[in-house]
């Protein structure tokens, strides 16, 4: 009898993906970090059950597209706008002195300025998943610093609006002059857009209550949702994730949208999973072994760095420092977004295939090793650092 070749490979990552999920969650630690894993083990570099790097990277896509627009349904507006002014300071502060430090390595290293900036750019990014994940687990997301902390996660993935138009603006391959201006509207929109929501009680659309009588409407409305927005943001020149992130703003805002929100469940599992696997499935095993020393320097520099950058940012916001330094061990790994920069930054000549899967690696291995730091940040402050009220 015959059978899609492509069954081994699904039922073996499902296999695999699930003894690590159990294990990972045996430890209490975060189900990404066995993703990620998973990834690396059935990717190309070992048992090679998925090698196809343009499927990888498409369900890479798609995964980050639903991850986003789950995290967008998860911001409280009415939140985030009583801790604007850390939020939008950190944020522009940590961004500053990201670029400041990169300057600083890149005059050493004699790297182009167009290097330095993207480089700098990509680090000043955090991961919103691991973190809100990382909160969640020790039910500190609705306590006031973890709500500090979601705004400044909230206002680094808007951050993305500009970032890319920089990066295009210094696109070796040619600059397109009416690209760079559709971008530049666009972003204004979806700044504009973001600021009426946060001034809305609720948004009502009465043409989506019809859909509320049937489950399979509910699918295909709230799959709708996501990927129109995310398509409308593509078709702008931005981040198609960065589309589904706004969307997912926005239907937190309709009334009675809770049912958009379970009838995507499933599709958000799995497409984490897919996202945060096709992460571990890029990675160059060999790569990472040639260059083991290097990549351990950087690792240990960024979490350093970003650290103390963030603790800086904070405690110039009049943050306490325990809390600062905590807050920013949560904020220190590299995130999902930079994995979109640095792959900008490979297409646009910015850096090389060296520094991409250099870059890459950095991330990847940042996102594996973020709940051991935050971990250990819990155990030297003190226990009161923290509150969940």
């Amino acid at each position: 009898m015959h059978f899609d070749p492509i069954l081994p490979a699904v039922v073996g990552t499902t296999f695999i993906g699930l003894i690590f999920a159990l294990v990972f969650r045996h430890f209490k630690l975060p189900l990404v970090l066995a993703y990620i894993l998973t990834g690396l083990i059935v990717g190309p570099q070992c048992l090679s059950l998925i090698n196809n790097i343009d499927v990888i990277e498409t369900m890479g896509s798609l995964g980050v597209i639903l991850l986003l627009f789950f995290i967008g349904m998860e911001v409280s507006p009415d939140k985030l706008r009583h801790s604007w002014r850390i939020s939008i300071g950190s944020t522009g502060l940590q961004i500053v002195l990201s670029l400041l430090s990169m300057f600083a390595i890149g005059s050493l290293l004699n790297w182009s300025a167009e290097r330095i900036v993207l480089l700098g750019f990509v680090l000043s990014l955090s991961s919103t998943a691991v973190v809100l994940k990382l909160m969640q687990d020790k039910n500190e997301l609705h306590s006031e610093q973890g709500q500090h902390v979601l705004g400044i996660l909230v206002v680094q993935d808007l951050a993305v609006i500009p970032m890319v138009i920089v990066i295009g603006i210094m696109d070796e391959t040619g600059v397109q002059s009416n690209v760079i201006a559709m971008q530049v509207i666009a972003g204004i929109v979806v700044l504009l857009l973001v600021r009426w929501l946060l001034n809305q009680a609720y948004i009502e659309f009465r043409w989506l209550n019809k859909l509320k009588v049937n489950h399979e409407l509910q699918v295909i409305g709230a799959l709708l949702c996501c990927f129109g927005l995310s398509l409308l943001s593509g078709l702008m020149h931005l981040s198609t994730a960065l589309g589904a992130f706004v969307g997912g703003m926005l239907v937190a805002k309709m009334k009675d949208s809770l049912w958009i929100r379970t009838s995507l469940e499933a599709f958000h599992v799995v497409f984490i999973a897919i996202f945060f696997m096709s992460i571990g499935m890029l990675l160059n095993i060999h790569f990472i072994l040639q260059n083991s020393g290097l990549l351990t320097v950087l690792l240990l520099m960024v979490l350093v760095g970003n650290t103390l950058i963030a603790t800086v940012t904070l405690r110039a916001l009049k943050v306490s420092w325990a809390k600062s330094v905590y807050a920013a061990a949560m904020l220190a790994q590299v995130g999902e977004f930079s994995f979109i920069l640095a792959t900008l930054g490979r297409q646009s000549k910015l850096i090389s295939d060296y520094g991409y899967h250099m870059t890459v690696a950095v991330i990847a291995l940042s996102l594996f090793a973020s709940p051991f730091w935050v971990a250990l940040a819990r155990k030297i402050l003190p226990t009161n650092t923290v509150s969940t009220e």
